[in-house]
């Protein structure tokens, strides 16, 4: 009896553990095979910080606090990967600082993005010749040229509002970028899809005027 027992135990343990594996909320880290991490939970190593068109040093801007880069919003710019890629996936998990007298999450519109086939500094402003990858709440995913380049995108809204989680939770983009073409999903949803003239580049995440939080960004390179 001890042993059936003990046997019950041990499968009803390895069953809890595997429940807890399976139903993992978005955000929560997990070993994907082909992916490498590009933030390394404690400092910007491999990255570098450009605020209002100009490199700069992250300041308050942009710190890393418990394994999470916290971008306050303010001012205008972003961090941009050293290395350019190409063909690739990447993934991240973000989520914005919920702010403590808000009711109805419709109503809140934080603003961030993606920048991807980033084409050098700006010439003038703030943002660079690139795709962005929509990170404003509302819209996040949607996809569209900036800084005088061009493409021709589409975007599910719909899809988004029944992926995306409430304000203050984590979520997970994942965007695919293949030759020009680029693909995003929010929470394993594709939300847009296109193809534009710029197919390869650094890529960044915005700070733009809302607290947000990053984490566990990697990447898998295609070829």
């Amino acid at each position: 009896m001890i042993r059936t027992l003990s046997t019950l135990a041990l499968a009803g343990l390895a069953f809890g553990l595997g429940a807890l594996v399976t139903t993992a909320p978005a955000g929560d880290k997990k070993d994907e095979k082909g992916f490498t991490e590009l933030f390394d939970g404690k400092t910007l190593k491999g990255w570098k910080v450009v605020l209002q068109g100009k490199e700069a040093e992250r300041g308050k801007t942009i710190v890393v606090e418990e394994g999470i880069i916290v971008v306050s919003g303010q001012p205008n710019g972003y961090i941009e990967t050293e290395k350019s890629y190409r063909n690739y996936v990447v993934k991240y998990d973000w989520r914005y600082k919920r702010p403590a007298k808000l009711e109805d999450d419709e109503k809140f519109n934080g603003n961030s993005g993606l920048l991807v086939h980033i084409q050098g500094l700006p010439p003038k402003g703030t943002w660079p010749k690139c795709v962005e990858v929509q990170g404003m709440n509302k819209e996040h995913g949607k996809i569209f040229a900036i800084g005088g380049a061009t493409g021709k995108f589409t975007f599910d809204a719909a899809a988004l509002t029944k992926a995306r989680n409430k304000v203050g939770e984590w979520n997970t983009t994942e965007v695919l970028c293949k030759d020009g073409e680029i693909t995003s999903k929010v929470n394993g949803a594709q939300v847009a899809t296109g193809k534009g003239e710029l197919a390869s580049g650094p890529f960044g995440l915005q700070s733009e005027g809302a607290e947000i939080h990053f984490k566990n960004i990697r990447i898998k390179v295609l070829d």
